[in-house]
């Protein structure tokens, strides 16, 4: 059985960076696409990274230089590296697995074609 967990959330100061980490168990990473996603309160899912089988990446063009998507496959394991933290980067952020549908260097976006999920992982900017 294939198993999310994410790791590194917290308190934060704005300005600073912080690294989430997604731990994959059951499967090897290289085999997955991988994404990550928040959600801010009262606000719906939205996309921010997602990496490919051939190590790709993708991310939102507003979120582009502050966020960086990264994976060590010896550790099978996915990170979120969110650098000079704002107020609105306040949220629940989650790593999933694409469903197997994308091939290659394909970096979906968009949360249905992810299919495994993660706990979650909150992340609080203060002032």
């Amino acid at each position: 059985q294939v198993q999310l967990a994410e790791s590194g959330g917290g308190l934060v100061q704005a300005g600073t960076s912080v690294k989430l980490s997604c731990k994959v168990s059951g499967h090897p990473l290289s085999d997955l696409v991988m994404g990550w996603f928040r959600q801010a309160p009262g606000k719906g899912r939205t996309f921010v990274a997602s990496i490919s089988r051939n190590g790709g990446t993708n991310y939102p063009y507003s979120l582009k230089g502050r966020f960086t998507i990264s994976r060590n496959k010896a550790k099978n394991t996915v990170y979120l590296q969110i650098h000079s933290l704002k107020s609105e980067d306040t949220a629940d952020y989650y790593c999933a697995i694409e469903k197997g549908i994308f091939a290659g260097g394909a970096c979906p976006t968009d949360p249905s074609d992810f299919g495994i999920w993660g706990q979650g992982t909150h992340v609080t900017v203060s002032p």
